[in-house]
């Protein structure tokens, strides 16, 4: 079993990544391999609706020239998923949601029913707010959204400071064994299968005129 965990933040070595090795070191402790991969500061396109990727039945986005296509490629060879954002302004980094929307849309059926997990790193607010607005997408795609002992958030500012955030590491530690747990059921012998879906019945609310 494998979970894969992106670093969203610009900084390769900073705080969100030693959040995110906190995971993947306890991850280990539970015969768990992981792998970080960072988006690094490209920049990534976001989603301008051409749905050429399910049109064309690509299971990828039509544009590759950023890191979405990459993660869509790993994630069909993990069984889970990490995603870890700096919080700007009260929200996920813009990279982070980018990437996000894109590679659940174009590349949904190598991410639907994996357990996942958001991390949100802050010097002081806001983290909250980034942290239900990562989960949002995750729920849409029947992915199993993996708890902890508390939010997943962690606090600092210069880096590698959020590892004095003795509470905010325990949390990360908490996750992984949650993570490692819920992976091990799912891939039990005698693992019930997944529950049958019922084909998706889409809406909204403007009625044409009769």
């Amino acid at each position: 079993m494998k979970v894969l965990l992106i670093n969203g933040s610009p900084r390769r070595k900073g705080n969100t990544f030693t959040a995110l090795s906190e995971i993947a070191s306890q991850l280990e402790k539970n015969g768990i391999e992981s792998e970080i991969v960072q988006i690094g500061v490209k920049p990534v396109r976001g989603c301008i609706a051409c749905n050429q990727c399910r049109a064309k039945g690509l299971g990828r986005c039509v544009f590759d020239d950023d890191v979405c296509n990459q993660v869509v490629a790993k994630m069909a060879e993990c069984d889970a998923l990490v995603v870890g954002s700096p919080v700007y302004w009260g929200q996920p980094a813009g990279q982070v949601l980018s990437l996000v929307q894109r590679m659940l849309y174009a590349g949904g059926p190598h991410f639907a029913n994996k357990p996942v997990a958001s991390v949100a790193i802050c010097r002081r607010g806001g983290a909250t707010a980034a942290f239900q607005t990562l989960n949002m997408p995750f729920e849409m795609m029947n992915m199993p959204v993996v708890t902890s002992q508390y939010w997943n958030i962690a606090y600092g500012r210069e880096e590698g400071e959020a590892a004095l955030d003795t509470e905010g590491m325990q949390t990360m530690r908490t996750l992984a064994n949650n993570m490692a747990y819920m992976l091990r059921c799912f891939h039990a012998d005698g693992a019930p299968a997944l529950p049958a879906r019922e084909e998706w019945q889409p809406m909204h609310f403007i009625r044409p005129e009769e």
